[in-house]
């Protein structure tokens, strides 16, 4: 498409259009690109945006809650687009299928899998649309495109003196066809992957400016408070609201499936008609369990059944009858809660036979479910605006608080924003499972030929399929989702994905020993569980790497240079071991009273070797410095990741020194910060963090610092006493 230059000017006059770039991600329900000759119509935009008064919109299809993905994934863009990542405007995605994450075919942001699934795809959008400016430049010079450079927003002249603006440009790039393999830049050329600093929403979020879940205000907006049965399953039998309502400012109380809403025209009045009510539960069928009785249940468990094989190689059996000792050891760990910042919380409004959902959620299209399964209506007829997030870990996932403020909307037919207390979020949360592992190893001479690990505990999936199949299915009728959710289990691992919660981190054991076997033993207690971050390698973390380093010790040698010998053969995970080893100085010798422990993890594909220093001081346990090798392939935000790596860090030794939730008859103990307390600003150790020059696609950093530093802790603190200790939390004194 050839065009003079006052036939340009005459096009791009008073133009309102735009270019709209849509992309399709692998494994996704994508939509189609490109100009339509026909009908002259662009299609519908998925992603990226270019206006002509030159401002540039991306759409961000996985959510923010301060893991990095409004700066990283929208420097991406800026990359191949050749603008500032600070000149974009990211925006967060409706829930639709276009916007789904390819690994689950679902619209979440998890599992550390947000920059790895979109390295390729959105830089091929920026490239896409850079192509096509240039190439409309080029028609209006009437010059060869590859003549032309597209710098900071314009495109230039091969003279290099005369430019146009991008603005200039939309309308007839728009027009362009979208090329089939647009060429990315090589990394020589890159100026800001691998260089960005600082984060795109630090002034904004130092301001107070983006909207959180909780900071949402709507016209005419009432409050809605819940109060929920201390155990799991039981129901409301009978309750008395009689002082409630006559309290001030309470226009209503009833009954949902949850449990007993309090609706008020301010939070805290509807707090205070909560304490008001009288409320009988009925336990018919209710969670009765303690902590000592689950693991009481996992070690009958174990005893009775040998668990599924999940990875097997050579004949352990054989392996272990051969050997000269065999060295066994059992590892507990204990439920562990959330506790983001921002509690749960979402508001909702309910009018004209359509509902809006805001919410800091990281499964928008799962919201759409929670909010359609409580109402009369459909998914489409529920809209999610997702907003930014103070903090998942996983646990916003789990849209039960949607479905709450949902039910409450459809009732009160007024907006309504639902806050959970504190109290509330850590006793109804959705834990990270209590697990139990059952380790052996066969030992002949200085070889360890056999390693056998069995993994007693729940699978997640079976609880959280309740929502997540019908979202996989939006179009199937409401009475057809709890048989959406049966036959997702039935058919997982062959129509469905298999739930790897439990084992991942066992299965890819990478130590060379030649005869393996690891298994589950599916064992379910009935506490609610989900994803936390890191998930099942944060628990096979602890009992992988403190079995190596009870090995090490068996065999009389150094835990460092006794996983060097057996991971030669695996040269990223060697490498981050011995940069770790480097940083911490290994062979130098401590300050008195200290001592060091090392462990070794890939988690999310990301390699991670960590040395902690640590002492017991006046009856605690101080954690003085953490050194931490990571390589992630190729970065994108080096400060992003080291921020990630450092939090999860103090994510990992918060879990170590005093994550637990514990339960009596069925009723969970903790409440709040005084009694399942997070590590504060004076505990922190200091950090360094390394990270490994690489040219492999680039994987997550969000959870890959969490599994390794609890065993390097327990590992130090045996250096220091000579007393190995198997269960969470650590302690000063064993």
């Amino acid at each position: 498409m050839s065009m003079n230059r006052r036939d340009f000017l005459k096009v791009t006059a008073g133009s309102s259009g735009g270019l709209v770039l849509s992309l399709s991600l692998p494994g996704c329900a994508g939509i189609q690109n490109g100009y339509d000759e026909q009908d002259g119509s662009w299609k519908p935009d998925a992603w990226l945006e270019l206006t002509t008064d030159d401002q540039v919109y991306f759409t961000l299809a996985r959510v923010e809650m301060g893991q990095g993905t409004y700066t990283g994934l929208t420097t991406l863009i800026a990359e191949e687009l050749g603008v500032a990542p600070a000149s974009i405007k990211p925006r967060f995605a409706p829930a639709a299928p276009e916007y789904r994450n390819p690994l689950y075919n679902l619209q979440l942001t998890g599992g550390s899998t947000s920059l790895a699934t979109s390295w390729q795809p959105l830089r091929v959008a920026g490239a896409s649309a850079r192509m096509m400016l240039v190439a409309a430049a080029a028609n209006v010079w009437e010059v060869s495109p590859a003549e032309c450079r597209a710098v900071e927003g314009r495109v230039i002249h091969p003279n290099g003196r005369d430019s146009l603006a991008y603005g200039r440009l939309v309308e007839l790039a728009a027009k362009q066809p979208v090329p089939e393999a647009p060429s990315l830049k090589p990394r020589e050329e890159w100026k800001y992957i691998g260089k960005q600093r600082g984060r795109l929403d630090a002034e904004a979020k130092s301001t107070g400016a983006p909207i959180y879940g909780i900071d949402v205000e709507l016209e005419g907006m009432v409050y809605a408070v819940v109060s929920r049965p201390a155990r799991y399953g039981a129901r409301v039998k009978s309750y008395d609201d009689t002082a409630a309502r006559r309290l001030p400012g309470v226009l209503d109380v009833f009954e949902i499936e949850r449990g007993v809403a309090v609706v008020a025209d301010k939070y805290w009045r509807a707090r205070k008609a909560q304490d008001a009510l009288t409320i009988e539960w009925d336990n018919d069928g209710a969670l009765d369990v303690s902590a000592e009785q689950v693991f009481s249940l996992y070690h009958k468990a174990a005893d009775e059944d040998p668990g599924e094989s999940e990875r097997s190689e050579g004949d352990y059996d054989d392996a272990q009858q051969g050997a000269e000792r065999v060295v066994e050891a059992s590892y507990e760990q204990p439920y562990l809660a959330h506790a983001t910042l921002e509690p749960m919380n979402a508001t909702a409004w309910y009018r004209d036979g359509a509902i809006e959902v805001w919410a800091p959620t990281q499964a928008p299209d799962l919201g759409r479910i929670a909010a359609a399964r409580v109402t009369d209506l459909s998914p489409d007829e529920v809209t999610i605006h997702t907003t930014f997030l103070g903090g998942g870990f996983g646990r916003r996932l789990t849209n039960d608080y949607i479905e709450e403020a949902a039910s409450v909307a459809y009732r009160v037919r007024k907006p309504v924003k639902l806050i959970w207390s504190r109290e509330e979020d850590t006793r109804h949360d959705v834990y990270r499972p209590a697990m139990l592992h059952r380790m052996r190893a066969s030992v002949s001479g200085d070889n360890v030929t056999g390693w056998h690990h069995q993994i007693v505990g729940p699978q997640i999936l079976d609880w959280y399929v309740r929502n997540a199949a019908p979202a996989q299915y939006p179009w199937a009728p409401k009475f057809l989702y709890g048989t959406l959710g049966r036959v997702g289990l039935l058919a997982e691992g062959v129509a469905t994905p298999k739930d790897h919660s439990a084992i991942e981190g066992a299965i890819e054991y990478p130590y060379r020993v030649p005869n393996i076997d690891i298994r589950h033993t599916h064992t379910d207690p009935g506490v609610p569980v989900s994803w936390w971050r890191s998930v099942g390698f944060s628990h096979n973390g602890f009992a992988v790497e403190t079995f190596m380093d009870e090995l090490a010790h068996e065999q009389g040698q150094d835990p460092y240079r006794f996983r060097r010998s057996l991971i030669d053969h695996e040269p990223r995970h060697l490498g981050v071991l011995d940069r770790v080893a480097q940083l911490a100085q290994w062979d130098s010798a401590v300050p008195e009273g200290r001592a060091r422990g090392v462990a070794l993890f890939r988690s999310f594909g990301t390699y991670v070797a960590q040395v902690v220093e640590a002492s017991v001081e006046f009856g605690e346990i101080r954690v003085h410095r953490v050194y931490c090798a990571v390589d992630c392939g190729q970065v994108v935000n080096p400060d992003i990741v080291r921020d990630q790596i450092e939090g999860g860090i103090i994510f990992g030794l918060t879990a170590a020194l005093y994550g637990n939730i514990t339960l009596e008859g069925g009723q969970v103990q903790q409440s709040n910060f005084h009694d399942y307390p997070l590590m504060r600003h004076d505990q922190r150790p200091e950090v360094v963090v390394d990270i490994i020059d690489s040219d492999e696609s680039p994987t997550g950093v969000g959870e890959p610092g969490v599994p390794p530093v609890i065993p390097a802790l327990g590992n130090a603190l045996f250096a220091l006493s000579g007393k190995r200790q198997r269960s969470l939390p650590l302690k000063a004194t064993v």
